[in-house]
This record gives structure tokens, sequence and C-alpha cells, in this order.
């Protein structure tokens, strides 16, 4: 696999995926005692021009004879204090073992049960056993969410984001809870970086689609949920510098294709040209920013919340809407056995987006958020990334020709292909997109 990277992209990626990101991690857990077993690169977030993260698992023994599998991380480009540094000559990396990512200073905290316990009871959750702390993300030097049970069973989430981002985070929240949009509510922010929010009921739109009982849903009731949402979204968040659109964000990602695989490097800049654009397509809204099917949760059958509103500002609806139908799309791609729902589903809001905003401008910008997708297969080192990069370019394109006049709907074109030709790809590309 190194190999392969080295000649696909720059160095910085080949030493993070390579023999010296084996030599660091070696050095970095023989300095508390462990002993490298074996590891994977699980993520591999390379951004041309600028610094690339990777996270990884991996197996280690300890000096009692036990085995543990351990996170760690790692980054390229201007390296931040307190890492395990190697170089190859012409690239350093810098290291750490999760939780003690450089970025997220409150991350441990949020790993300890006693930090916790305290957290909790100064949020007014009571100050009782708890269990053992589960991440549910991680994203090296950006984010990283951490489930707690509080005493009495509620289930908390403890956000960790760089320590400028706390305060800001819990405004969101309050700002959006107090306009009657659901979201988590924020019980408060550390000074490390730390943000306590509540759960929500139900499970996320994505469960619902891939679940069995999927065909039970009412797609015209999930369609006016999602509008009704973003509808909610108060005018108070749309603040701040007007957000980059996807389609001015094109081209960033088709160079990010055209480095990790260069044979799709035409294709994917073809795509990212007609998508591109300098005028606005839209006016100015309260927008979420990453707005797809895991972000929306269902309960009782209908949309009951929203989450991760980190990325909220102020930019254009069609952004929202085309975020959405480009993560349905590929949902329906790689679960062809679900596809039938998904795109009936997709169908109605491809409807009901185009009569609000325009069906060129929405398949253009559906085109260009489905390019930024086609980056996650090899983001999270999935077997056969390349095939798996192709179909999605493949997918951006046609998108892209369903922006012309003469051209069928866009869902109802993509059902039959999707599923004829789509295979179930890996769990880990399944909830990694970008």
């Amino acid at each position: 696999m190194a190999v392969e990277v080295r000649d696909a992209v720059g160095a910085d990626v080949a030493v993070l995926t390579g023999e010296s990101a084996r030599e660091l991690m070696v050095a970095v857990l023989s300095a508390v005692g462990g002993r490298l077993v074996e590891w994977t690169a699980t993520q591999v977030a390379y951004r041309p021009g600028a610094a690339t993260t990777a996270s990884y698992t991996a197996r280690v023994r300890w000096a009692d004879g036990s085995v543990t599998s351990e996170r760690l991380g790692a980054c390229s480009g201007s390296l931040p204090d307190g890492v395990a540094r190697l170089g190859d000559g012409r690239t350093e990396i810098g290291m750490w073992r999760f939780p003690f990512d450089p970025a997220l200073p409150g991350l441990p905290a949020a790993m300890d049960l006693e930090r916790m316990r305290r957290l909790l009871g100064d949020a007014g959750l009571g100050a009782g056993g708890l269990p053992r702390p589960r991440v549910r993300a991680y994203r090296p030097m950006r984010r990283a969410v951490v489930e707690v049970s509080a005493p009495g069973g509620a289930r908390i989430f403890v956000k960790a984001v760089h320590p400028r981002r706390a305060r800001r985070l819990h405004e969101r929240h309050r700002v959006a809870t107090a306009a009657g949009v659901a979201v988590p509510a924020s019980l408060g922010w550390t000074d490390d970086g730390l943000v306590v929010l509540t759960a929500l009921p139900g499970r996320t739109l994505r469960e619902e689609l891939i679940t069995t009982g999927a065909n039970r849903l009412d797609p015209d009731r999930l369609a006016g949920g999602v509008v009704g949402v973003l509808d909610a979204l108060p005018v108070a968040l749309a603040t701040g510098r007007r957000r980059r659109t996807w389609g001015q964000k094109a081209p960033h990602y088709a160079e990010v294709i055209a480095g990790v695989l260069p044979p799709m490097a035409d294709r994917a800049r073809r795509i990212a040209a007609s998508v591109d654009h300098d005028t606005p397509e839209g006016p100015d809204v309260a927008v979420h920013g990453d707005f797809y099917e895991s972000q929306l949760m269902v309960a009782d059958g209908r949309i009951a919340g929203l989450l991760d509103i980190d990325t909220a500002g102020r930019g254009e609806r069609l952004d929202d809407a085309a975020c959405l139908l480009a993560h349905l799309a590929v949902l329906a791609q790689i679960r062809p056995d679900r596809a039938e729902v998904i795109n009936r589903l997709g169908s109605r809001l491809e409807r009901r987006f185009s009569r609000d905003l325009g069906r060129a401008a929405l398949a253009r910008r559906t085109a260009a958020v489905v390019l930024s997708l086609a980056t996650g297969p090899h983001r999270v080192q999935e077997a056969g990334w390349p095939q798996h990069t192709e179909r999605r370019v493949a997918l951006a394109e046609q998108w892209l020709a369903f922006a012309e006049p003469t051209a069928p709907s866009a869902t109802s074109s993509t059902t039959s292909s999707t599923v004829e030709s789509s295979t179930v790809e890996s769990s880990r590309s399944d909830v990694a997109a970008r």
C-alpha cells in the first residue's frame, strides 16, 4: 500500500502510511511500555498544500502480557508542540496517542472517569458512578465526540473541539434552542474545549433508511419535515463571513482526487470547472453547513431533531439541499439493498427543492457535493478505494448531466443504475464520506 500511495500523492501521505509511520508508532508506544503487534491506517485526510492528518488503530502488547486496541493520530506540515517527530529526509510527521491530541486539549478529560464525574456534577446531572466513556467520532486535530451515560441513565455527548471554538458552539446551541429548533441542548462548555450536549430522541435518518422496516417510512412526511427543519434555522445563525459554496469548493476536492488517483484527475477537474461559480446562486440564509441524513433524527416516523450545528452560518439554501441529496445518492450506491427506499425519499426531496431553488442549480450543486464525497474511500483507507472513488466520480457526472434542460429527473434516472452497478462497501466508508 505504501508504494502505491508514494507513486500517487505527495511525500507527506507516503510517510503517514508507510514505514516511517510504523517506526514512529513503535517509538511512541515503547515510551509507555507497549509493543506494536500490528497497525492499520483508518483515516488519511489529504489536503493539497496544507497539513495532512491520519489516524490509526493498533494492537499493542503490554508488559503484563495483555493485548489492547489503541488509537493514534498523526499529521504532517507545521507540527504542534508535544508530539513525537520523525522524518524521511524530506517530510516530517508528528504522532500522538489518543486521547492526547495536541489540537484538542480537553479530550483527555472527556475520556477520564473522575473528570467526567465532576463535569457532569457541575452541569447538574449528579456525581454518581459512570460507565466508561464511549468514543463516537474522532477526526484528528479537528473534533471528537464522546458519549457518557449520566447517573439516572441520561445519555450525554461531550464534544471536544479547539478551545477557541467551544464557547461559540455552546452559544449556537443556545440560539437554536431558543428559536425552537430541536437541537441538543448545551449544558455548558469548558476553557479547554469541551461542550456538554444532551441527547435527542429517536435514531438518525440514515439508521432508519437502512433498517429492514425502512419501507414503512412515509417519504412525503419526511421530506416535509426536512424542509421544516431548514426553514426553522434562525436568522441569528446567519452570521460571520458568507460560507464558500460546495460549488466554489469543488476545485479543492478535484485536486484531492487528482493527488490520490491521477487517472481520475481530468474527470474530477471537469466536474469542478462545471460547478464552480463566482456570483451567488441564491439569497443568503441561515444554513446548517453539513446537512445530511446522519444529522437528522427520526422518531415515530417524523423528523425530530438536528445534530452537529458546528458548521451553521450564513450561506445558500442550495448547499444544504444539495448536501442531503448527494449523501442520499451515495448511500443508495453503497447500500443497493436499500436503494429503492432511499431513492424514493431522494425523489420527493429533489422535486420539493427543485421547485423552490431551481432544478439546474440544484443538480450542479449536488454534483459538487458528490465530488467531495468521492474523496471518502481514500480518506478511510477502504479496500478497493480507487474503484469506489471512480464510481462516485461517475455519480457526480450523472448529476451534472441532470442540469441540462432536457435531462430526466435525477433520482429516477439513478435508481436502477445504482442498484445494478453497486456492491456493498465497508462499514467505514458507509459512515465517513468526507
